[in-house]
């Protein structure tokens, strides 16, 4: 089979699902924590080289407060989990708002922790414009564009999957992401099983990659 080196996961649907649950929707983030470090065991297990989680975005912080609070504490609590694992960290996002919580300061430069097998990026307080910003500085200058842009830490993703049925990005690594093959699962991402990351890949495996070639 072959294998992508490098996946996105958009963890869509953590609202809903609490509300199919009879909660209220700031509950429904606590329920993302345990499948992304089940995700990560899966990429180890595989051998895959790098993996990038959305955590949560510059416009996700117009929620209302408790559910900023709430998606805030998860994202902290899940790269503090996968600090503790195999896997060389980094977090991206602005940190100069607010919005930005101090307690991931420390992992915005990459960090080996363990044996350092798998690239771990984890998207906080993201936002495409922002991640563009300085693409102005290249123009004209005939230069690698990666070398602008504030995620250029962050290699060319291959599969893109996305739980909880929506067919877009949402702003997921523009650039990165230019020849990626994108994967919808329907369930909500707290719903997470080990076979929908396996029917992932068989359906990678079955996609003509051509990069524009």
């Amino acid at each position: 089979m072959r294998m992508p080196k490098h996946i996105g996961v958009i963890p869509d649907g953590n609202r809903r699902w609490a509300v199919a649950q009879g909660m209220t929707k700031d509950r429904g983030y606590d329920g993302g924590i345990d499948p992304g470090l089940e995700l990560f065991k899966l990429c180890e297990k595989e051998g895959i080289e790098e993996i990038t989680y959305y955590g949560f975005t510059t416009d996700n912080t117009k929620r209302p407060k408790e559910q900023r609070l709430a998606f805030t504490k998860a994202c902290i609590d899940a790269v503090e989990i996968l600090s503790k694992e195999n896997a060389s960290l980094l977090v991206v996002g602005n940190t100069e708002s607010p919005m930005f919580p101090k307690e991931l300061l420390k992992y915005t430069k990459r960090t080996e922790f363990g044996e350092g097998k798998i690239k771990v990026n984890f998207l906080v307080n993201y936002g495409w414009k922002w991640d563009l910003n300085s693409l102005k500085e290249a123009t004209g200058n005939n230069k690698n564009i990666i070398n602008y842009i504030k995620s250029n830490d962050i290699s060319r993703v291959d599969l893109i999957i996305r739980w909880g049925g929506r067919r877009r990005l949402s702003g997921f690594l523009p650039v990165q992401s230019i020849y990626a093959d994108f994967y919808v699962i329907d369930n909500f991402w707290p719903e997470f099983k080990d076979q929908q990351f396996y029917d992932a890949l068989k359906w990678y495996d079955e996609q003509d990659i051509t990069l524009g070639g």
